[in-house]
């Protein structure tokens, strides 16, 4: 059995990326490229979110809430424009293999 098999909670994650906002789901120790959700320019809904993890195949664990954080551009640089981040724990959706 791989890590990923037995594992049931993921972090979805949400920042934005020239002009776009991007959902994508961690999934640790995998080769291929992570399931991600592209939006446009306004940042995304409750609903947009949920209806994009859904569209990856995951759902929010109940009781999680999004959090959002704040970091930059550029490590260690105070002048350096800001990176809003937003995170959740998501699971796979019933009968969705990761």
């Amino acid at each position: 059995m791989s890590g990923l098999e037995g594992a049931r909670e993921f972090t979805a994650q949400m920042s934005i990326r020239t002009g776009h906002w991007r959902l994508y789901v961690v999934l640790p120790n995998r080769i291929e490229v992570w399931p991600a959700y592209l939006f446009g320019r306004a940042i995304p809904t409750f609903t947009d979110r949920t209806d994009a993890l859904s569209v990856l195949g995951f759902e929010p664990v109940p009781g999680a809430e999004w959090e959002w954080t704040e970091d930059s551009e550029i490590h260690d640089d105070p002048t350096s424009a800001a990176v809003l981040i937003a995170a959740i724990r998501v699971r796979s959706q019933s009968g969705v293999s990761v």
